[in-house]
């Protein structure tokens, strides 16, 4: 795309009239912790005798498998009479206290508390409960039941993503590494949690590690002074406000033609990214300018303030790209607005 292509720019400016834009703080990561219903939520019964509360935390994680059918029954109905039917077998077949396991993941991506105080112990990440799922390990190891028998079948996507979150947030608050899952079968004698499930844990791993250590966020600026950045002569030069970015700025009157400063740049990867710009502010500049993005939906313009809330980065929103050298964004002349429209900096960053 070219900004001499009046028609498009006409367009996209008159999508994003009257969208101006405040200062826009970058969104905090969300919480690792996955959505747990306690024992009280899915109606679990009292233990039938106190439950031996540790002081360490626990140093590894055990996965298994209910063993029951692989039922199709997906819902939050089921996945609780599931937790409710394994208290019951094991406090009244096993005559445990309790259930035996920490947790436990339905096939339609539920996750429950199972032994009582468990819950607490991981949001809070500290101490433990002593657990029955698996002998010797019991007062260091997180017991997972995942409901299902994957002797030869797999998990479902659902119980395996919630899983993976769940094994996150344990890893983290427990302080150890994705190395330290493990099945049911490297401890003891038994086929838990089946041939295919095991088979799978250097693949669960996997993507708990890269939960746990994702690789650096991908980012670039360009400034106007950059090869990615190209506007034609009628773009003046200036030092004159402090708040620039860099050594200088580029400032424009605005006019109703195809003539735009761009920023461009070689982008990694297909994938969502975020653009912040960067202006310095001052009362005689333009209150509506646009910034033409070039996203792979489709250009979409946001108008910007900039006679404020100059000398920082500011988002301007997150974005859609294909990988390649591309055109990220260009700030347009074309605008109803007075004052000098400014195109200074402009940062990418995959999220």
């Amino acid at each position: 795309m070219h900004l001499s292509r009046r028609n498009v720019f006409r367009g996209a400016v008159v999508i994003g009239a009257g969208t101006v834009l405040p200062p826009l703080a970058l969104a905090s990561p969300a919480s690792a912790a996955p959505s747990i219903a306690s024992c009280a939520t899915w109606g679990a019964r009292n233990p039938s005798s106190p439950l031996t509360q540790l002081s360490n935390k626990p140093n590894k994680i055990i996965i298994h498998h209910t063993a029951t059918a692989n039922s199709t029954d997906y819902s939050q109905t089921h996945a609780f009479a599931l937790a409710r039917s394994i208290q019951n077998y094991h406090m009244d077949h096993n005559g445990w206290s309790d259930t035996g396991q920490n947790f436990t993941v339905s096939r339609g991506g539920y996750i429950m508390e199972g032994r009582h105080t468990s819950l607490s112990h991981l949001t809070t990440g500290s101490g433990f409960v002593q657990s029955a799922h698996c002998p010797g390990q019991n007062n260091v190891g997180v017991g997972i039941e995942n409901e299902g028998t994957y002797v030869s079948t797999l998990p479902p996507a659902a119980l395996w993503n919630k899983l993976v979150d769940l094994c996150v947030y344990i890893c983290q608050q427990g302080g150890f590494g994705a190395t330290q899952i493990y099945g049911h079968r490297d401890f003891v004698s038994t086929q838990c949690p089946g041939d295919a499930f095991y088979a799978e844990l250097p693949d669960l791993k996997a993507a708990v590690a890269a939960k746990l250590n994702p690789p650096p966020a991908w980012s670039t600026i360009i400034d106007n002074t950059s090869a990615g950045f190209r506007a034609s002569a009628n773009w003046g030069v200036s030092t004159y406000s402090t708040q620039r970015y860099g050594a200088d700025y580029r400032y424009a009157n605005p006019e109703p033609i195809g003539d735009g400063a761009y920023f461009s740049a070689t982008l990694p990867a297909t994938g969502n990214y975020r653009v912040d710009i960067w202006y310095p502010a001052l009362p005689g500049y333009n209150t509506a300018t646009p910034h033409v993005v070039f996203a792979s939906s489709g250009s979409q313009t946001v108008t910007v303030n900039q006679t404020a809330n100059g000398g920082a980065w500011r988002s301007i929103g997150t974005f859609s790209f294909a990988s390649g050298a591309r055109d990220i964004v260009a700030v347009s002349r074309w605008t109803g607005a007075a004052g000098y429209v400014i195109a200074d900096a402009v940062r990418v960053t995959r999220v």
